[in-house]
């Protein structure tokens, strides 16, 4: 091979390969020496970054991928079957990376497939487990498609659309239930938990938040795949997951907020504590300021003030899924908790490499539809940085009509 042939080293493949350096020798540590040696976690504080973070903001994120699914194949709303291709990728890369960061977080990662053949029933963590595993091999052969048509399998790729619609069910109904199911892990811990997130209905304020995040998460991905690849997505589609992302963040803020009121949690906020502050914040950050922003149209419609608006329901959904797993608990433990670097680090580095195969599969497979020039009619933007492309003209030809 030539070397004029070997990739380019650009400033984000050397922060890439460094993250990713930092992440193998984390690994290392963890299956080398174990979790004392690789993490600040303890008996009193066994669960940290590792389940905040990786498995229950993971497992929420990429919840995208069955709300798409239903919107198009059970709603038949086929206007946003464009979108159905990178929402199921996203679905299938993040689950994977929650099965791949599961491994750190067992006690023993040998015996992670003991639920296959040691069934426990009545335990929450079987059924999430199960869920996650089977999740993975339908988001996968839902996604399979996309990579048959590359390497023109025409046999397998019939056999895959025939079964398809009966996969799409299993997929929704396997993510509706573990969704709701990691809610539920927290239910055993009414003494455990502050008030601002203990609540009978986690189970319903963690699938109804997966799907705002799902739907930001979304936007995310479609507006950086527009400024990074040219992937061309009508604006009005996005416009359109704004308007639901708002209606979802509408119901979860109006769910939240009349729990708190009727448990009398808002007494705790005349408290100056830690907890007052992340919760605070996770609330005015995360719910308020996104849904006003959501509720202006100039925003919802102007494809940076969408982005922002995702990005602000991304943040508010990290912050809650953390603060539920580790701030809430701090009080009970007696301590505080702070992620060694190496937790950190295999984090980050289990995150760049999903955002590295979003992108390859996007430039090299059929994720997003192709660009097609806008009509003339209906005036519609395929893609962010068309509409960032034709804003001047825009104000340009209103001048001009106007002298």
């Amino acid at each position: 091979m030539h070397l004029n042939k070997l990739p380019k080293l650009t400033f984000w493949r050397a922060v890439l390969a460094l993250i990713l350096a930092a992440g193998a020798y984390s690994t290392y540590a963890r299956f080398f020496h174990g979790l004392g040696a690789s993490t600040n976690l303890s008996d009193r504080f066994p669960w940290g970054l590792w389940i905040g973070f990786d498995v229950l903001c993971g497992v929420g994120t990429a919840a995208g991928g069955f709300t798409l699914a239903a919107i198009v194949y059970v709603f038949h709303l086929e206007r946003f079957r464009p979108i159905i291709r990178p929402a199921i990728l996203i679905a299938f890369l993040g689950y994977a990376r929650v099965g791949t960061t599961m491994l750190y977080e067992v006690g023993r990662p040998i015996r992670i497939w003991y639920p296959l053949i040691l069934w426990n029933p009545r335990s929450v963590l079987f059924e999430v487990a199960w869920c996650v595993m089977l999740y993975v091999t339908v988001a996968g052969l839902e996604f399979s498609p996309v990579i048959l048509e590359r390497l023109g399998w025409k046999a397998p790729l019939k056999i895959l659309k025939a079964v398809m619609l009966p996969l799409v069910f299993f997929g929704i109904l396997l993510s509706t239930m573990h969704q709701s199911s990691l809610g539920s892990l927290f239910l055993i811990v009414p003494t455990k938990l502050h008030p601002y997130w203990y609540s009978p209905l986690l189970p319903l304020f963690f699938i109804v938040s997966a799907v705002g995040v799902g739907l930001a998460l979304l936007i995310l991905a479609s507006h950086l795949s527009a400024r990074a690849f040219g992937a061309c997505i009508e604006q009005s589609i996005l416009v359109d997951l704004g308007k639901a992302m708002a209606v979802v963040m509408l119901l979860y803020a109006t769910l939240r907020f009349q729990d708190l009121w009727e448990r009398g949690t808002f007494a705790y906020l005349r408290q100056p504590t830690v907890e007052t502050t992340a919760f605070l914040l996770e609330c005015l950050l995360g719910v308020v300021l996104p849904i006003v922003l959501l509720l202006i149209r100039r925003v919802r419609e102007d494809p940076e003030g969408l982005f922002a608006a995702a990005v602000l329901v991304i943040t508010g959904f990290l912050l809650n899924r953390l603060n539920v797993s580790v701030t809430g608990l701090e009080g009970w433990a007696g301590g505080s908790y702070f992620p060694r670097w190496t937790e950190v680090a295999v984090s980050v580095s289990t995150v760049a490499a999903a955002v590295f195969a979003f992108g390859w599969a996007v430039r090299y497979l059929s994720v997003f539809p192709p660009a097609r020039p806008s009509d003339g009619k209906t005036g519609e933007i395929t893609s962010a940085r068309a509409a960032r492309e034709l804003k001047p003209a825009t104000r340009e030809a209103e001048l001009v009509s106007r002298a």
